[in-house]
């Protein structure tokens, strides 16, 4: 039998079976340079560990469900001066997921928001941590359908759960029926637990009403803001500029 065939029930009962995808090349590589066994062994092994990332980190994006592959390489600051750069990239380094704080970026429509967004989420994979991407709408719509199959309790888990939960178009409609408590009850679970991004057309002033009871309002906006950055960004929308600017336009991605 061949000695590599003798390998691989050991590496199967090891978890190690990944070792194979490289093990010839490292072989031929220590032979050809004369590597010592020390360097051959961690070469191997190295490989192995940068084959597990690679490979948690595409399930991290995967159970993300960002929309699309939207990062900061690929986000135009130069189309709108104004956005605050500076404190998006301080932001990028993702230490406020690490303090459970919040980040609420508010502005009109197509200014960038939901590429901001979803590129902080995309460092927070990077940085191994749970992220799960949402529009408010969705959200909300998925816990009302759970109370119908007795599913509430896992499906808000789902939602509490992550370690950054983006959470998109907040108030671009109403909130009818029980929709104000879930998302308040969102809120609570996750004050101090962990972070949530929020995008936003309205200004943090119109929040309250959304959620049809003053208590409950100022109960949740409480929890929301203590801890919080919030964040306006201001400027031309990347799907409709100016006319001047139609021609150094970016692509469509870049928009909220």
């Amino acid at each position: 039998m061949h000695p590599t065939e003798d390998l691989i029930p050991i590496l199967k009962k090891l978890r190690l079976s990944g070792v194979l995808e490289s093990l010839d090349l490292r072989r031929r590589q220590a032979v050809d340079d004369s590597l010592s066994f020390d360097e051959f062994l961690y070469r191997l092994l190295y490989d192995e560990v940068e084959r597990r990332d690679g490979k948690q980190m595409a399930s991290r994006l995967r159970r993300a469900n960002f929309e699309g592959s939207k990062t900061f390489d690929s986000f135009d600051f130069n189309f709108n001066p104004k956005i605050p750069k500076h404190k998006l990239i301080d932001l990028a380094t993702c230490n406020f997921v690490n303090r459970h704080e919040n980040v609420l970026l508010i502005g009109k429509t197509g200014v960038g928001k939901s590429h901001v967004a979803q590129a902080l989420g995309h460092r927070a994979c990077m940085g191994g941590h749970h992220v799960l991407y949402t529009s408010a709408h969705d959200m909300l719509t998925q816990l009302r359908a759970s109370r119908a199959d007795e599913s509430f309790d896992r499906r808000m888990l789902r939602f509490v759960g992550p370690d950054l939960l983006i959470i998109d178009d907040l108030g671009l409609r109403p909130l009818r029926h029980d929709e104000p408590i879930d998302l308040y009850e969102i809120i609570r679970q996750r004050y101090e637990h962990g972070s949530t991004i929020i995008t936003s057309n309205r200004a943090i002033d119109e929040w309250p009403p959304l959620f049809g009871d003053p208590l409950m309002a100022s109960a949740a906006m409480d929890r929301l803001l203590h801890h919080c950055q919030v964040l306006e960004l201001d400027g031309n929308s990347f799907r409709n500029p100016p006319r001047r600017s139609r021609q150094a336009a970016p692509p469509a991605d870049n928009a909220a």
